[in-house]
């Protein structure tokens, strides 16, 4: 009996070591058949530049697979700073993921609809910022307490949802018909319609109100933020609900 369950064992052993997870920044064949595109391949930043310029930089970094804002806390020299925003512009209705992963004071987000002119300085001016940041450091009794979720300046999250410091978190943001839900590791935290009175009302008194996006325009690139704290995305994607 114990040779069978030792047969067994091995054989499930030697099975498991087979299966392997998806490779980073690559698609499945079922997200191919849906339709997903990949905007980071892990290689190198192709497809992205700086917001409001043609290069990228030098504090993105590519490290195995993986896109790290190096920003090393004991920097005392001036760094090659700025946001990134994606080559391609996103209009109609859409579903985007990826995963990111934080450190202590981490203060970063995704930017969502943004239009880059020379009158919008900073990426913020224009773009809907979806907060990705250390929980526990900026928790206040204050509303927007800049948790992962949040859509800065415009609503908190209805849950925190946030893994422990150094792990992988996973965020999505779909819009479908009007319809703006953000999760965080699998949970809902955001949900709204872009055509309310509670989201006009949320709109008109933010910084964005005068924005296109506070004006009922929802298309644009997508951006990372440089806020001076590290972070690491991968597995960033994103698919057409048309």
């Amino acid at each position: 009996m114990f040779a069978k369950i030792a047969a067994f064992s091995l054989v499930t052993y030697l099975a498991c070591s087979f299966v392997q997870a998806q490779p980073l920044n690559t698609l499945s064949a079922q997200e191919k058949k849906e339709g997903w595109k990949l905007l980071f391949d892990g290689r190198d930043l192709k497809g992205w530049h700086r917001y409001n310029g043609k290069d990228v930089p030098g504090t993105w970094k590519v490290e195995q697979g993986v896109l790290h804002l190096d920003v090393p806390q004991t920097a005392t020299s001036p760094r090659d700073a700025g946001d990134l925003v994606t080559d391609a512009v996103i209009s109609g209705d859409f579903e985007f993921k990826a995963e990111f992963k934080i450190e202590k004071y981490t203060n970063s987000g995704f930017f969502l609809f943004v239009q880059e002119e020379a009158k919008n300085k900073k990426i913020y001016d224009t773009g809907l910022e979806v907060q990705v940041g250390d929980d526990a450091l900026y928790q206040k009794e204050s509303a927007h307490p800049h948790s992962s979720g949040d859509l800065f300046g415009l609503a908190d999250v209805r849950m925190q949802e946030p893994k422990p410091l150094g792990s992988w978190n996973q965020v999505s943001v779909s819009l479908k018909k009007n319809k703006l839900i953000v999760t965080i590791n699998g949970f809902t935290v955001q949900e709204h319609d872009l055509t309310s009175a509670d989201w006009k009302q949320r709109m008109s008194g933010s910084k964005l109100k005068d924005a296109p996006v506070g004006k009922g325009k929802f298309s644009g690139r997508i951006g990372l933020q440089d806020w001076n704290t590290s972070v690491w995305f991968r597995n960033i994607k994103l698919r057409s609900l048309l």
